[in-house]
């Protein structure tokens, strides 16, 4: 039996496919990337933004379409969409066999075998289980990095965000499954872990009734095969002395964080549910700065929340300038149904949103692109993602560059480098976002 998974949305999502793929390779069954030769199709969706619920729809939509041709015998669709719409989607789109909410993924082996038989299967279950860890998985990501979810959920409660209705409240994963899954990732052949969850910074509290982010990267840079420790989604307020000592002296853990601030307006701030201001905020840069000088920070705003003013995007315009963050995405404001910023007064029109997002943008690009001219002369070790085989020319990224939202070094060599392998390179030049450089070869 051939399974088609399509995985869409972030990079927790993508642990949670390829733990389901683990448990279908273990019951026998295939997999396939192809949907011509797909028997059974996965749709693992989100819903986090309406453009992501849109997506997760129409490929459920095209899915339900090759059913009706007859090649499916299975069509299952799981995460965030399934969890927030199970009813809507069971009864308008009848090709759809079963749902499998995010906290049941572990049901996907018995779902698949059932629906096989012709029985539907609705798994939608309550979401203060505790989450999965330390399951075999099958990495999706080329074999050279691979994410890690340490927790699930959240309990912030940001005025924008539907993720604790369709996640559940913060629930972190015991330390030694996740020890146990990072072992076998790094016997597998994974270099680099990436740590993710709705928010890294407040692992163990729940658990061990005190923050144990700082003892988990200790233990995980003990694991002698891996070289690249990456943290993703540090929320400013939950950042500890502690943690910025761990990333300072551990050797394997990149000197990168992703700090979501998403304003620069202590006013929109407050209307976002946020923990902290700008002064908070300026200040913790300024400590990671000082303490680890070459810090790579990266952070996300949204632009045209309910109730921002003209004079409320100058004041993040300015707070851009003046942090020079490394690196910075930007989206335009949501509104997601069930959430308080939904039914706030003074919404702002798309076309504003739009237009203060491409300032943002435009913004960033401009501290973005000065800083990559900055960097000819230095050397950086880089891991090789791949190769443009005509030009000799291998891509590759440094601690400064997380996959997929970030830039590439590339570097030309007569040497034949496989991908995961670390090279030391001479930085020579830039283009955009990228960085060219010279290997420093014997």
């Amino acid at each position: 039996m051939n399974v088609l998974f399509i995985s869409l949305g972030c990079d927790k999502n993508l642990v949670d496919t390829e733990v389901m793929l683990g448990m279908l390779a273990d019951s026998g069954y295939s997999f396939t990337d192809d949907e011509s030769q797909a028997e059974a199709v996965v749709v693992n969706t989100c819903c986090f933004i309406n453009d992501a619920k849109e997506e997760s729809i129409n490929t459920i939509l095209e899915m339900a379409e090759l059913k009706k041709s007859g090649q499916l015998k299975a069509l299952i669709v799981t995460g965030c969409l399934a969890q927030r719409y199970r009813d809507e989607i069971l009864e308008e789109i009848e090709e759809v066999d079963a749902i499998i909410g995010t906290s049941a993924i572990e049901t996907i082996v018995e779902t698949l075998d059932k629906v096989l038989q012709g029985i539907k299967e609705n798994h939608v279950e309550a979401l203060d289980k505790p989450p999965i860890g330390g399951k075999k998985r099958v990495v999706t990501t080329g074999g050279y990095y691979a994410y890690l979810k340490i927790a699930e959920g959240c309990n912030k409660h940001c005025t924008y965000c539907i993720i604790p209705k369709i996640r559940g409240n913060y629930r972190s994963i015991p330390m030694e499954d996740i020890l146990k899954e990072a072992r076998m990732l790094a016997e597998g052949g994974v270099k680099e872990l990436i740590l993710v969850a709705q928010e890294t910074t407040l692992y163990g509290t729940d658990l061990y009734g005190e923050k144990r982010l700082p003892q988990l990267l200790k233990q995980l840079c003990e694991i002698e095969d891996l070289k690249w420790v990456r943290l993703l989604y540090c929320y400013p307020e939950e950042i500890t002395d502690e943690l910025i000592e761990v990333v300072a002296t551990e050797p394997k853990i990149c000197h990168y964080l992703d700090i979501p601030i998403q304003s620069g307006s202590d006013k929109i701030l407050k209307r976002m549910g946020r923990w902290t201001d700008t002064a908070q905020i300026r200040s913790l840069i300024e400590k990671l700065r000082s303490r680890i000088p070459d810090i790579c920070i990266r952070t996300t705003f949204i632009a045209g929340f309910p109730g921002e003013t003209a004079d409320d995007h100058e004041d993040t315009m300015y707070f851009i300038n003046e942090m020079e963050f490394d690196r910075l995405g930007a989206f335009a404001y949501s509104p997601e149904e069930g959430t308080p910023a939904a039914e706030m007064p003074d919404q702002v029109s798309e076309e504003e949103k739009e237009g203060r997002q491409a300032e943002i943008m435009e913004l960033q690009q401009e501290i973005a692109f000065e800083a990559a001219e900055k960097m000819t002369g230095k050397v950086l070790t880089v891991m090789v993602e791949g190769k443009i085989a005509e030009d000799d020319i291998y891509v590759a990224r440094s601690y400064k560059d997380a996959p997929g939202v970030d830039g590439y070094v590339f570097f030309e060599s007569m040497r034949s480098y496989m991908s995961g392998d670390f090279v030391e390179v001479t930085i020579t030049g830039s283009n955009e976002y990228d960085l060219i450089g010279e290997p420093i070869e014997e």
